[in-house]
């Protein structure tokens, strides 16, 4: 009986040419689809609700598989967990509705992008943060969060390259935390995103917490709808894929 699972996967992609399957380059996807083939002697080709870029990570990446077998969902897990050698792994899997589709019935994403803002660098964790000396303005930063909040056109945020019929996407939270002392975090949920957007938008964000932008030049850039008027693409490393939303 052919059953249909979702697995909600964890991994860091500092060595991986992001989450899509390529013929040449090791991704996210590949390492998964090899070892369920060969736990199920069976080719297994996994939906994911979408890409991740080379460098980037995730913390809640939804991803669906059909298959013929009589193992559990949680034995996959284990067999997957257990045998897979990469910095790769399936936090839960679910038996679901034949019905569910990881990219078409997504409605929303979180990502978080984590800033160092200190001058001294970081030994530990400096694969997973954006290390930035010059003193940033939170204040400054959140006020261009909250003009980004609704449906825009985020032309201006997108690098050539995007799969989309439309650069108009919908905020639904957008905000600067500070975590503990001279450590950031850039939350973004949105219906949608095109190629770069949130490192795009982090780029220029801190153009404006550096004070390099006024908030008034933040609006112009959004509204401009022309890539070459925003600020630089941020590094991969310190972007994670949070969770995706479903109905």
């Amino acid at each position: 009986m052919t059953k249909n699972f979702k697995i909600i996967v964890e991994y860091d992609g500092t060595h991986f040419s992001g989450w899509q399957r390529q013929t040449d380059k090791r991704t996210i996807q590949g390492e998964l689809e090899k070892t369920l083939s060969r736990i199920m002697n069976q080719d297994i080709r996994i939906t994911g609700s979408g890409r991740t870029d080379s460098g980037v990570h995730a913390f809640g990446q939804i991803a669906n598989f059909h298959a013929e077998t009589g193992m559990d969902a949680y034995m996959i897990k284990k067999a997957v967990n257990s045998m897979i050698k990469d910095p790769i792994v399936i936090r839960e899997c679910h038996v679901v509705d034949d019905a569910f589709h990881a990219q078409y019935g997504a409605v929303s994403k979180e990502y978080h992008y984590y800033i160092l803002n200190r001058e001294d660098p970081s030994a530990i964790g400096a694969l997973f943060q954006w290390h930035i000396r010059q003193p940033l303005d939170i204040g400054l930063m959140n006020q261009c969060c909250q003009t980004i909040m609704g449906v825009h056109d985020f032309r201006s945020f997108e690098n050539t390259g995007s799969p989309r019929s439309t650069t108009i996407r919908e905020v639904i939270f957008s905000e600067i935390r500070q975590l503990e002392e001279n450590r950031l975090v850039f939350i973004i949920r949105a219906n949608g995103f095109l190629k770069y957007m949130v490192r795009n938008l982090m780029g220029t964000i801190v153009l404006a917490g550096q004070k390099k932008i006024s908030i008034q030049k933040f609006k112009d850039i959004l509204e401009a709808r022309d890539r070459t008027k925003a600020g630089p693409t941020a590094p991969p490393h310190g972007l994670f894929l949070k969770q995706v939303h479903y109905f």
